[in-house]
């Protein structure tokens, strides 16, 4: 387990110094927050605050699997090294494709951004790969584990194949809704992330344990900057690039079911933003104040700081209760 700590160390102490590095460049190029003007209105002093930080967590991800691929190659270990490539290739996929988004609303000012089934259609794509990829290159199969019954099922192929890339978009939307208060997606996220790494470490799964490490020590890094007040937003870049490592990593221990215990607060965040549209289609009204949830919170009274240390600690309960189950 020494690695892995070490690993952790070393991702968070390369986070904080790409953060003083880029977010500057950042500021100086204008690449601000747009906030809404029917949101919250203590969001409006946000307004130009950096964003795009997820790039931050993609670097360092890349350096630091670099590093560890080298660091293992010497070490003849190249079963694990090569095992690696693949996680951050999907991770960086959807983070390249929030980047895109990002870098079209933001630097080029276009408001719409990357058209919605663009991304849908180049998030589907990463997908489709990866869930191939683990099938047929890895030759994982199709067993899935039950939480609570403690065991595993074996799902025909034609089944698996679309539920694999059904929970790798809804982990990556869920993750996406989540971020809209200073901590709150990152917070939740490396709870989530550092529940899957204790998984593949107590299953001997290193390849999971060493990625889960260095997004642990991506996350934490950015966390300096992005508790509030926030200094810098992660953007569609790295909500993006969350919602691909959770995936990753559930579909990798063959516990996406998992997710539905750990992860419950993207889960309940998605839930409200479909009441709230079925509601407001269907009677003309809001069921929420407003959605996803942690607005409806902040409009009710709470502060940013508090929706973020109940949702945190929410999940982080729930997660001790995940590590309990498997």
């Amino acid at each position: 387990m020494r690695i892995e700590t070490t690993i952790l160390i070393i991702a968070f102490v390369v986070t904080v110094i790409l953060g003083f590095i880029i977010i500057p460049i950042l500021r100086k190029f204008k690449v601000g927050q747009i906030e809404r003007d029917d949101g919250p209105q203590s969001h409006l002093k946000k307004q130009g605050t950096p964003t795009m930080g997820g790039i931050i967590m993609i670097i360092t991800m890349i350096l630091l699997v670099i590093g560890v691929y080298v660091f293992l190659s010497i070490k003849e270990n190249n079963d694990i090294a090569n095992k690696l490539v693949p996680m951050l290739i999907l991770t960086l996929g959807f983070g390249v494709i929030g980047f895109i988004d990002d870098f079209k609303k933001l630097v080029l000012k276009n408001t719409e951004g990357l058209k919605p089934s663009y991304k849908m259609l180049g998030l589907l794509i990463i997908s489709v790969i990866y869930v191939i990829y683990l099938i047929y290159g890895l030759h994982l199969g199709t067993e899935t584990y039950i939480p609570f019954l403690k065991q595993y099922i074996t799902m025909p192929l034609i089944l698996y194949i679309p539920f694999a890339i059904f929970v790798i978009l809804a982990t990556t939307n869920a993750i996406n809704l989540t971020d809209g208060i200073d901590g709150l997606s990152s917070s939740v996220s490396v709870i989530i992330v550092t529940c899957l790494t204790l998984i593949g470490i107590a299953f001997k799964v290193q390849e999971v344990s060493i990625f889960g490490s260095i997004v642990i020590g991506a996350i934490l890094g950015f966390l300096m900057f992005n508790l509030h007040p926030a200094k810098v937003f992660m953007g569609d870049t790295g909500s993006l690039l969350l919602g691909g490592v959770i995936s990753a990593l559930a579909l990798y221990l063959k516990m996406p079911l998992l997710l539905i215990v750990i992860a419950f607060i993207p889960v309940i965040e998605t839930i409200s933003v479909i009441i709230q549209v079925l509601y407001f289609k269907k009677t003309g009204k809001r069921f929420f104040k407003m959605a996803p949830l942690h607005h409806h919170f902040e409009l009710s009274g709470w502060k940013e700081n508090k929706v973020v240390i109940v949702f945190s600690l929410i999940t982080l309960v729930l997660c001790i209760i995940g590590l309990n189950i498997v």
